[in-house]
């Protein structure tokens, strides 16, 4: 994924393949606010404070949280308030989260803040990004999001990182975030009225890892895509399902995207059939009355139907990214000031159920291919299925070979990734029907999009480990199939994938060798051998 050189927010504009490609290409990356941005800031926080000087009761700025609403404050007591907002939400449980999602949330809650609503200063903003740009990182623990009153856990260890507290991974150490800061020469913050609540009340560390999340699906499709070309090469399988007249007939633009990535993958190919070499290869009746043909005429459903299962994804991720481009655009703070009518607005923009919902789609989709991969594998290894391919891809010998009968290939493989697929489905439950009542039924019912997002996430590292599995196998099929007649994007493949694993020769331990192809998937290194960009398969182009 290209690191994109250059962002400048403005709260309407970024979008969610911008964001997954700064993270993960950082060094490239600069980040600013735009000019009309900070006009809009300045504006809000005039507002606020002239509702300040009233003595109107803003909530969160002079009143307090939650329920406790209701308890207004003397405008003198407003910048303790917010500190002490961010200390007591200091609670978050389980693992640190990466610092590609780090660096994701506090890009995106940058974002939502230069929309101007929010009665933040832009040199708030302008310290967030100068940290992300000095690779000050908060430390971020996964779990304590419901989802609604925003990421308030989550996102308190960004807000306390940028004033000081706890601890931050700074040019990857962990050092207290007082010392991080010093160093870097950042004076740590001094939160006025309003930006306490302003930074941790939204949906910014859910929107990073759904962010994160359809990258991550976008790309474990292409390598189902890519899979699905080298099992039927594998299989001598009938590449006919993939004409361009069967999916005109059933026109869902991702199934469509998607057999036509496959049948490009195999341009070239001589080792995939089709319906028409096999009727020219058949055994005519010639006046019989019944006969067994000696090949399928059709190939079974985890080959010839790939594109209507791989292409679900595809179309969940069109309209999953359309719902995210409009989250990590939004004010989804609360209140919000309206310049214009010089008026306060109470809402729930930190509600993430269309994060949750979309999470929860996309995991059981991204699922499914698993499944779809598992089934192949399970083709490609049996001898029963593979078309005269070995039982379990072991080397042939012949019996008075001392090796022979000692060695079963990729046996075990087909076991582990039976058992990941498993695992990855057990993940689609959806959490978004979770809701919990909470924080004194003020937080009566939530959305839960952060752990939907997660989930998200974790199925696609899943789905990777299978994918890694079925490509070693497909390898292992070609070599003995004849890789020299494959197509020249699956032969670019195969060299890129032996480069890291060598052909299996004798049974020998293999997890080295996923990792390896997990890692070729992760950063799209098979995707470019194939020379197949991630724009030129788009199913919205």
């Amino acid at each position: 994924m290209p690191a994109a050189p250059y962002i400048e927010l403005d709260g309407t504009s970024l979008s969610p393949r911008a964001v997954a490609a700064a993270v993960r290409g950082w060094d490239d990356a600069r980040v600013s606010l735009s000019p009309s941005a900070v006009e809009r800031m300045r504006a809000s926080v005039g507002l606020k404070d002239s509702l300040l000087a009233e003595e109107v009761p803003i909530y969160a700025v002079t009143t307090g949280f939650g329920d406790s609403c209701v308890r207004q404050i003397s405008p003198d007591k407003a910048h303790r308030l917010q500190r002490s907002l961010v200390l007591y939400h200091l609670n978050g449980v389980g693992p640190k989260a990466v610092p590609e999602v780090a660096r994701a949330t506090m890009l995106i809650r940058a974002n939502a803040l230069a929309k101007g609503v929010s009665g933040v200063r832009p040199e708030t903003v302008s310290t967030l990004l100068e940290c992300l740009a000095r690779d000050i990182l908060p430390l971020i623990p996964e779990r304590g999001s419901v989802g609604a009153s925003g990421d308030l856990v989550p996102l308190c260890y960004l807000a306390a990182a940028l004033i000081g507290e706890g601890q931050v991974l700074h040019r990857g150490t962990v050092r207290p975030a007082l010392d991080a800061l010093s160093d870097e020469g950042i004076p740590p913050l001094r939160l006025e009225p309003k930006e306490g609540i302003a930074l941790i009340n939204g949906t910014s560390f859910a929107a990073a890892y759904a962010v994160l999340a359809a990258a991550d699906a976008r790309e474990v499709t292409f390598v189902a895509e890519l899979a699905t070309a080298m099992t039927l090469e594998a299989l001598h399988g009938n590449a006919s399902a993939l004409h361009p007249f069967v999916h005109a007939n059933k026109p869902h633009p991702g199934q469509v995207a998607s057999a036509k990535v496959i049948r490009t993958l195999l341009d070239g190919s001589r080792l995939a059939t089709s319906f028409e070499d096999i009727l020219v290869r058949r055994e005519r009746l010639d006046g019989r009355g019944y006969l067994r043909l000696n090949e399928k005429i059709q190939d079974t459903y985890s080959v010839r139907c790939a594109p209507q299962i791989i292409g679900i994804v595809r179309d969940t991720l069109d309209w999953t990214d359309r719902w995210l481009d409009t989250e990590i655009n939004s004010a989804t703070d609360n209140p919000l000031f309206d310049v214009d009518e010089s008026g306060l607005h109470l809402g729930g923009n930190f509600y993430a159920g269309h994060v949750g919902q979309a999470m929860d789609s996309l995991k059981t989709t991204v699922a499914g291919l698993a499944n779809l991969l598992d089934r192949q594998l399970a083709l490609v290894v049996d001898e029963k299925f593979n078309a005269g391919l070995p039982p379990n891809l072991i080397v042939a010998r012949p019996p008075d070979d001392p090796e022979a009968g000692l060695h079963h290939g990729f046996k075990g493989m087909q076991i582990a990734a039976s058992a990941v697929t498993a695992e990855a489905l057990k993940q689609t439950g959806p959490v978004s029907v979770f809701s919990r009542s909470t924080e004194a039924h003020n937080q009566d019912i939530v959305s839960m999009g952060t752990i939907a997002a997660r989930d998200a996430r974790t199925v696609n590292g899943l789905v990777r480990e299978v994918a890694a599995i079925h490509l070693l196998a497909l390898a292992q099929a070609l070599d003995l199939r004849g890789v020299e007649a494959a197509s020249p994007a699956v032969r670019a493949v195969h060299r890129l994938i032996r480069k890291h694993s060598p052909f299996v020769t004798h049974d020998r331990r293999l997890d080295h060798d996923i990792e390896a192809v997990i890692g070729l998937i992760e950063t799209g290194a098979l995707r470019r051998a194939t020379g197949i960009d991630d724009t030129d398969d788009d199913s919205t182009a």
